[in-house]
């Protein structure tokens, strides 16, 4: 009995041994070429970057006020998730109401981008105060009287 026991281990043990040698053997790792491959990547601003922006009107639509600007990357590098903080102040200073709007994904240098802010509408609301920000720090905006787009393409911006 002893010995059957130790002839099926032994049987055992050489077959996982050898069935583990011939699967590693069999897999082979497929050929990976980089997605990057001749391609010119340049990496998005990190810490402040620099935009010119441009209101661009103000209306009311139901129980919403919409606010449009234009912003140009006046940097080398594109910007990633350029971000305008809309917030609504009363008289006294109080907060009332805040909205934002967002580009998704890249705002490429010298490219021009429409952003809608939507804010929910406060009788209250007297004066507003705008906060530009990006996926990788701050922004230092400089306001404009009107954006020349240029030879960039124009970016659509998400509505928020």
């Amino acid at each position: 009995m002893i010995r059957a026991r130790f002839v099926f281990a032994a049987a055992f043990a050489v077959a996982s041994l050898t069935a583990g040698a011939v699967l590693a053997q069999a897999v082979q790792a497929p050929d990976l070429k980089p997605i990057l491959a001749g391609k010119k990547f340049t990496p998005p601003v990190r810490g402040e970057a620099k935009v010119d922006f441009a209101p661009g009107g103000q209306k009311r639509e139901g129980t919403v006020v919409i606010t449009k600007y234009q912003v140009k990357n006046t940097m080398q590098a594109p910007i990633a998730r350029l971000k305008i903080a809309e917030t609504w102040y009363d008289k006294g200073g109080t907060v009332v109401s805040a909205g934002e709007g967002v580009v998704e994904g890249m705002l490429q240098p010298g490219a021009v981008a429409t952003l809608e802010v939507r804010t929910p509408i406060d009788p209250k609301m007297t004066a507003s105060k705008l906060q530009f920000t990006h996926a990788n720090g701050a922004v230092a905006p400089n306001r404009v009287a009107k954006l020349d787009s240029g030879d960039a393409k124009s970016t659509p911006a998400k509505k928020k």
